[in-house]
This record gives structure tokens, sequence and C-alpha cells, in this order.
């Protein structure tokens, strides 16, 4: 059993396992979703509106996401503003997350 799970796994491509371990981590779709639907957010936002995510995890995640080049963390002079943006590279994901939500409605209920 052991090695038909471990044939399996090396059929999958190494991206597409990277990109399920981003998208896999609890919260990073529904953060990556509230900047595709209200653009750049303060911290306090994603707070509100993923509430069941805590305030230490929230910190992880966004800095994970910023790692991984999808996010971006603005900051501006004389400010103490600090808003989150998606990259190029998170906003690409448009597409990705609509066919979810297409899967979602019809499969899910």
């Amino acid at each position: 059993m052991a090695v038909a799970s471990h044939e399996l796994t090396n059929t999958l491509c190494d991206k597409f396992i990277a990109t399920f371990d981003i998208l896999g981590r609890k919260w990073n779709g529904l953060i990556i979703e509230v900047l595709l639907n209200n653009g750049p957010r303060r911290f306090k936002d994603f707070a509100q509106a993923v509430t069941k995510c805590s305030d230490r995890v929230l910190v992880e995640r966004l800095k994970e996401l910023e790692a991984a080049g999808i996010v971006e963390r603005r900051t501006y002079e004389d400010s103490s503003l600090i808003e989150y943006a998606l990259t190029e590279r998170g906003e690409s994901m448009r597409p990705m997350m609509a066919a979810i939500h297409e899967w979602s409605d019809n499969w899910n209920a």
C-alpha cells in the first residue's frame, strides 16, 4: 500500500503541490478572496472579514502570502498606515477563485 501511495505522489507536479501548499493553508483562500473583492485592506479589515481567524494566525498567513509573492505589504512615509494588496501574481488568481465559486455553487449544499 505504501508503494502505491509513493508512486501517486511522484506523478503530481511539484508546482501543483506547491500551489496547494499555499491554498491548502486554512484562511489563505479567504484572505485572497477579501483582497480580490475589496482591493487593498488594512489588518483590521481582515480581522472583521475572517472572524474565526485569530490575530496571531492572520499575521502568519499574511506573512506567508507575502513570502509567496501573492500579497504585498504597503507602508506609507509619514504615516502609520499599513495595507495589504494583491501582487500581479495574486491578482492572476481571480479566474481560479471564480472557478472555485462556480464549483462550490454547483456542488456544495
